[in-house]
Order: structure tokens, then sequence, then C-alpha cells
């Protein structure tokens, strides 16, 4: 966990200790712990909320999140209205947690990018170039040691494969003459001399990189809908609660007025 992520974790838990002690106290005490457990642990959420109001963007989940639990508070539902604070909170400590830790899983999966191809063309010395500078149906070398940069199909040479980084397989993976390769592989044994069938940018490593780094900007068709749904149905939700609040106690107060004029 990041210090971060700790800091958050210690308010937690003491907030939920805090939370669970207002059951055996008194109601005034209860108030106090209760005010105590929910400014620790949801502070940062009220001034979200504030900061979005501000900035004319308030009806999101913390600003939701404020008007539910000062509702709860209003209403003398002291418990109640911490306990939501601390479950949202638990639920951003994962949603962290889970972040960072495909983030981690992404920086080693960039570890499988090629930084070079050994491009062998005839009459001429092998010579290192870019992956995305090699045309289809070129010849490459690939030495012991050395990641395959391009799919391809071996024309000349054996070897074992590394194909754990691709395929999770542990065992190496035998390559003979006439076998395809993809790119990612590592090379284990012997040299392999290897004419490509994509370009890199049409690689199977190329393509895996491509989906992990835009992985969060392709949302599913039900997730753009609640992403519109949700930005007309919140503010109208909030409103006719605000309306329910209000109108009919005024109903009621100018009915009682005019039976009293009358």
């Amino acid at each position: 966990m990041t210090k971060k992520q700790q800091t958050m974790l210690f308010r937690i838990i003491f907030a939920a200790c805090l939370t669970g002690s207002t059951f055996f106290v008194p109601s005034l005490w209860q108030l106090i712990l209760s005010a105590t457990a929910y400014g620790i642990v949801g502070y940062d959420i009220l001034a979200k909320s504030l900061h979005g109001l501000k900035n004319r963007q308030g009806f999101d989940e913390n600003f939701l999140m404020a008007v539910a639990t000062i509702g709860a508070f209003l209403l003398r539902e002291y418990a109640e209205a911490t306990a939501v604070m601390l479950f949202y909170q638990i639920g951003e400590l994962f949603q962290s947690y889970a972040v960072r830790k495909s983030r981690s899983n992404i920086r080693e999966l960039m570890d499988i990018r090629p930084e070079y191809a050994t491009l062998s063309e005839e009459g001429a010395t092998p010579r290192r170039v870019s992956p995305e500078e090699v045309a289809v149906g070129s010849t490459i070398l690939v030495q012991p040691g050395e990641r395959i940069p391009l799919d391809g199909i071996i024309t000349e040479g054996y070897s074992s494969l590394d194909t754990s980084s691709l395929t999770g397989e542990s065992l190496p993976r035998e390559a003979a003459l006439g076998g395809t390769v993809n790119s990612g592989y590592i090379n284990l044994t012997g040299m392999l001399k290897i004419r490509t069938t994509t370009v890199y940018s049409q690689s199977t490593v190329a393509r895996i990189l491509d989906l992990v780094e835009n992985a969060g900007d392709k949302k599913s068709n039900s997730e753009r809908f609640i992403t519109r749904f949700a930005k007309y149905y919140t503010p109208i939700v909030c409103y006719c609660a605000l309306a329910l609040a209000i109108l009919p106690p005024l109903t009621e107060w100018m009915i009682a007025g005019t039976a009293n004029i009358s």
C-alpha cells in the first residue's frame, strides 16, 4: 500500500471504532462520537462536493454522498450516516488499490515491447533497426536471449522459446523450420531466421499493448448509457427531493392560513 492508502485505512479503522462505540453511550455522546467519526472518514468527500459546487460540477458521487449522509444526520440517524460514508471510503480504498496494482502490471507488461529488430537483407550485413521500419516479408535474425520483435514464420534454425510473458506457460516451447512465432517470445537457445508476416503495428505485442493502454478509454455500451443517464437523472432526483421537502409543508401552511382567514 502507498502512504496515502495506509492513511485512509487508518482513518477507516479509527472511524469504525468510534461508530461502534456509539451503541454503548448516551444520546449526546452518540452525536459527538458520530460527528467525530464522520469528520475523520468523510472530510475529503465534503471538500470535493463543495469544490464541485463551486465549479458548477456538483452533481457527482461526492455531492450525493454529502447530501445523503448530512440528511441522515438531520434525521438523527447518526450511526447510519457514518456507516454509509465508511462503506463508501472502503470501496474507494479497494478501487485505489486495484488501480495501483493494474498500473504496476502494465509497467511490467511494457517490458515485452521489443527495442530493435535485426534486419537481414541479401548481400548486406545484418543491421539493427526499429521494429516499425520492418516491412512484411522481410527476414530478421533473432539470437539466443533476444526477444522476437515481429510475428513471422521460421525459415531457418531451431530453438526453444520462452512464451510465458504472453501465454503464461512456464515450460519452453520448441520452434523449428516452418513454425510460426509471435512477437514478445524470447529466443532461448539457437539462432532463428524469421520471415515477418505483419508490420509492427499489427503484431501480437503491439495489439496487446494497445488494448492495455487504451482499456480505460473504451467503455461498454451500458457504461456510456449510464453516464448519459446519470447526467440528467441525478439533478432531477435532487430537485424532486428538495420539492418534496418544501412543498408539502408550504401547502399545509397555505391551507391553514386560508382556513383561518375564512
